[in-house]
């Protein structure tokens, strides 16, 4: 128990401010839980209504400029390693403050649930949801948050990007991530408790935020389920699960940064950005398989070719099976240095990892025509 000792002595130390931030915003949650009814809470439309209530005003308030003014000339990497270790901070004095909540008897009482009356839902059922929206916000803000810092444009009230935001706050579909990689970054202590809490049933079906509010749940009861949980337990898990939850946003929303850095640049130095966009998508599509880097580069380099050159290619946006001799032809029709469409076509290759054979006959092949304009 040596690191439950050290990281409850952590908490003890923390200022006093960053208890009275936890303190305020359990206040504001309290109020949000007494709108809820029973069947908000069993039916796990509780989340749907959260999302709304965390990130509607929160984003108006929240950008670059925000940012900006208090860390003004700072890397990103640098601010977003400290905005998740404030969370991971909160996260630990929240649950410290509502460990009292976890017993069995609330598990008990949330299985037997039922009506639509506010009234209906038992108090300690409504303390221990405050600590599940308290939780539940503050990862979806810190991951906001990151993209914003990153500068990856996400919109909160279109229901894709939301959706994108929810899956990156809660680690959804990436259960294998958080327990096989991010997992080892925490103490052996906490390693079992922490995979148990991702261990649950991935969310595959459907975009309705009920669910995710179900999946939440039932992740934040394995607190309640093991015996004598106490406050350093529940410190423990509630800033772990935060520091795994900000750690997998940060490889997210980095990795998309670098990719619209990149799709920048190649955007900025091409000579031929028409040319250049065929030429992407042919080595995209040469392995038949599209992975999710490339099809994000491509979505953003044609959104950037469209901005810096007024470049729209119906032909191309219409396509379904692209034709190597077709792209050829395109460049053997094209006069002049080629240099900067071979450039585009290893970065583009790269984008994902290692180039493959087939990525690199192709590169071969586009690298003799060049040569020989």
């Amino acid at each position: 128990m040596a690191q439950a000792t050290t990281d409850a002595a952590e908490i003890g130390r923390d200022d006093e401010a960053d208890r009275k931030v936890v303190e305020e915003e359990q206040a504001e949650l309290k109020k949000f839980i007494k709108g809820l009814s029973a069947d908000d809470i069993k039916s796990g439309n509780w989340f749907t209504k959260l999302a709304a209530h965390a990130m509607n005003s929160y984003t108006e308030k929240v950008d670059w400029q925000y940012f900006q003014e208090r860390y003004e000339g700072v890397p990103p990497d640098a601010i977003v390693d400290q905005r998740i270790k404030m969370a991971a901070r909160y996260a630990a004095l929240e649950g410290g403050l509502s460990a009292g909540a976890y017993t069995a008897t609330v598990a008990a009482t949330i299985g037997s649930l039922g009506g639509a009356s506010p009234a209906t839902v038992p108090a300690a059922v409504a303390t221990m949801m405050v600590d599940v929206a308290f939780i539940s916000q503050l990862q979806l803000r810190l991951a906001y948050d990151i993209s914003v810092l990153y500068r990856v444009p996400l919109d909160v009230h279109d229901p894709e990007d939301l959706w994108k935001l929810i899956r990156v706050a809660f680690t959804i579909k990436s259960g294998e991530a958080a327990n096989k990689t991010v997992v080892k970054a925490v103490p052996a202590l906490v390693r079992p408790l922490v995979k148990r809490f991702y261990s649950g049933s991935a969310i595959t079906a459907g975009r309705a935020l009920p669910v995710v509010g179900k999946h939440l749940l039932q992740r934040n009861v394995i607190k309640i389920g093991i015996p004598l949980v106490g406050v350093p337990l529940a410190v423990l898990l509630n800033r772990y699960t935060t520091l795994l939850a900000g750690r997998h946003a940060q490889a997210v929303f980095r990795n998309e940064a670098r990719i619209i850095e990149l799709a920048e640049n190649l955007s900025k130095r091409s000579r031929h950005p028409q040319l250049m966009l065929w030429v992407a998508w042919l080595v995209i599509r040469a392995n038949r398989k599209i992975a999710d880097d490339e099809a994000l580069l491509m979505r953003h380099l044609v959104r950037l070719v469209r901005e810096h050159h007024q470049v729209i290619d119906e032909q191309l946006a219409r396509l379904v099976d692209i034709d190597p001799d077709d792209v050829w032809q395109r460049i053997d029709a094209e006069p002049g240095d080629l240099s900067d469409v071979l450039d585009a076509a290893d970065r583009v290759a790269a984008v994902d990892g290692d180039i493959n054979s087939r990525e690199k006959a192709v590169i071969s092949e586009l690298r003799d025509r060049c040569c020989r304009v």
